[in-house]
């Protein structure tokens, strides 16, 4: 596993060619996030934990790396601070994807390019889920839930989020772990 950290220095990627003057608002901002794809083995199957965003999209936790942490940290932080799992096991690495996207929240309408990393967690087969308190900025987590594992390609909103997944039922196929 990589114990690999965050370096928030790293020198910003832009689209900007050399000698174009411009703002710091033009340039992409580069933001590192860390998420987990979390399940859990019961009698009736395995189920993965699920949050629906404040888009309204059923995905995984994720959230921004601190300076110094490392990125699996960060992933199990985040899953227990948006979805109340803790005492999670951690499984594998899954690999990262980078996103383009216009900020909605904090920096209005800037563009970012974030790289997110994932890691596969398993949770106590009898592990609750419970949505976060209201927040009264940034994103809102509009529900979090148990699902079956053979609904979780269907229920995922997201099209680059399938890799992650597609990689996290290869690990459960081929890996059989202890409970």
């Amino acid at each position: 596993m990589s114990k690999e950290a965050h370096n928030s220095t790293r020198r910003s990627i832009s689209s900007r060619r050399k000698g174009q003057k411009g703002t710091k608002k033009d340039r992409p901002r580069i933001e590192v996030s860390s998420g987990g794809l979390v399940f859990k083995r019961t009698r009736k199957g395995v189920y993965f934990a699920m949050l629906k965003d404040s888009f309204g999209k059923w995905t995984f936790p994720k959230g921004h790396v601190r300076r110094g942490e490392s990125y699996e940290k960060a992933a199990a932080r985040e899953v227990e601070e948006e979805m109340g799992a803790d005492r999670l096991r951690l499984k594998e690495s899954l690999g990262h994807i980078d996103i383009w996207f216009r900020d909605r929240y904090v920096f209005k309408g800037r563009l970012i390019h974030k790289y997110i990393h994932y890691f596969l967690f398993e949770a106590h087969p009898r592990a609750r889920l419970r949505k976060p308190k209201a927040q009264e900025k940034g994103e809102k987590i509009q529900a979090v839930a148990w699902v079956p594992m053979n609904e979780v390609q269907k229920r995922s909103n997201y099209k680059d989020m399938r890799p992650m997944i597609k990689k996290a039922f290869a690990v459960l196929e081929k890996k059989t772990y202890n409970k």
